[in-house]
């Protein structure tokens, strides 16, 4: 056992090992501001891996020696809670550098993952090359999303990185994961995960993104029972939970956006939106939906990925570096939003391309456990067991 601290947690702990979103009971609080629940997948997986006693947040946005002090004398390592962290826009809070230098504990990057531009080279700030220096220095390895963002650390001269994927695919604990189709025919109830917005500086084409988005969400919708779930986005809010003034202010902003008032929006996806909308501040209520679902696709990273790793098959589409590269990492079956290719799900519902994920997962999941062992990270994901090779039938 262990005590721990979280640097940038997200949400509010409750149950040990559970999160839901700061004063979620009362949604007027936080109605007016986007927060990615995505980010709280991760933080409360990050949880459910870990075996700890007691839990706080480690402050970075300003430096307190008593504070730290405090930290090096209570407390075994912080974490980082892994996200999208490093690309040309990040900006650190005030004190993370300082902080960082004072600390004594191993300080453990959990997941993290590095976003391209749409156009152009990745070019980190000054800053940005100390702090991920300082991160490497103090743990024997960063655990990191995939492939791409190695590389971006090991271009700054960091090597002692491991590739991890995200904490939400191994949030059950379970080795032996594996996805089993069933018959297509069979297919009743999906959850469609949403991204309406996108920004330009990671897409290289949001028209045809957003038409693309459209034309599928309409085309599950005429063929399955769908819910359209999404991650803290203020319009969608308002619609599902907010006063007459607010759903009225909900439609005017998102028929008037620039971006969506060229096509996204017509009657038939309004009508989708008035009676498919699903939105939860408590992570514990996403898991309970995919569980009931038989098939969860779309445009969200982490909705994808809390799917698979309750055994629910998951279809991603991949429209920036960071969802291709996670689909890469798990080998996910991926449809490519600016394909010239429209997008076939029976193309998709194919055993052998889960088959890929399967394997894949089985290794990923012994990369975790390694990387909280080689960290000496108290953990509660069990030893993987030894697979025995099928033996082939005599012809």
């Amino acid at each position: 056992m262990a005590n721990i601290l979280v640097m940038i947690p997200s949400g509010e702990v409750y149950d040990h090992d559970c999160v839901r979103w700061y004063g979620y009971q009362n949604i007027q609080r936080s109605i007016n501001h986007y927060h990615n629940i995505g980010d709280a997948f991760v933080y409360d997986s990050s949880l459910k891996l870990l075996t700890f006693d007691r839990l706080d947040v480690v402050e970075i946005r300003e430096f307190k020696q008593e504070v730290v002090d405090k930290a090096n004398a209570e407390y075994d390592y912080v974490f980082l809670r892994g996200s999208n962290y490093i690309h040309n826009h990040m900006t650190w809070p005030e004190a993370t550098e300082q902080v960082l230098s004072k600390l004594r504990i191993p300080v453990i990057a959990f997941g993290v993952g590095a976003q391209a531009p749409a156009t152009g080279k990745m070019e980190l700030s000054a800053e940005s090359k100390r702090i991920w220096q300082m991160f490497a220095d103090k743990s024997t390895t960063l655990g990191v999303r995939g492939t791409y963002t190695a590389e971006v650390l090991w271009d700054l001269g960091i090597k002692n990185v491991r590739i991890v994927g995200c904490p939400t695919a191994f949030r059950n604990r379970d080795p032996e994961l594996r996805i089993d189709l069933p018959s297509l025919d069979s297919v009743r109830n999906v959850g469609i995960t949403m991204r309406r917005e996108v920004s330009a500086h990671y897409s290289p084409d949001v028209k045809t993104y957003l038409a693309r988005h459209r034309d599928f969400v309409k085309d599950m919708s005429r063929r399955f029972d769908t819910v359209l779930m999404m991650q803290g986005e203020v319009e969608e809010k308002k619609l599902l939970w907010g006063t007459d003034e607010q759903k009225a202010e909900a439609w005017e902003e998102l028929h008037n956006n620039p971006w969506l008032k060229t096509g996204y929006f017509d009657e038939e996806l309004d009508e989708l939106y008035r009676t498919r909308l699903w939105y939860s501040d408590v992570v514990a209520d996403y898991e309970n939906l995919v569980r009931s679902k038989d098939l969860v696709l779309g445009y969200r990273l982490h909705g994808n990925l809390m799917a698979l790793s309750n055994g629910t098959p998951s279809i991603y589409f991949s429209y920036d570096s960071r969802t291709a590269e996670f689909a890469e990492t798990f080998a996910i079956p991926c449809y490519d939003v600016y394909s010239d290719k429209p997008f076939v799900l029976e193309e998709y519902w194919d055993q052998s391309l889960f088959e890929k994920f399967n394997r894949t997962f089985y290794q990923r999941y012994r990369d975790m456990r390694e990387f909280l062992d080689e960290n000496y990270l108290p953990h509660r994901m069990p030893s993987p067991a030894a697979r025995k090779t099928p033996q082939r039938k005599a012809a």
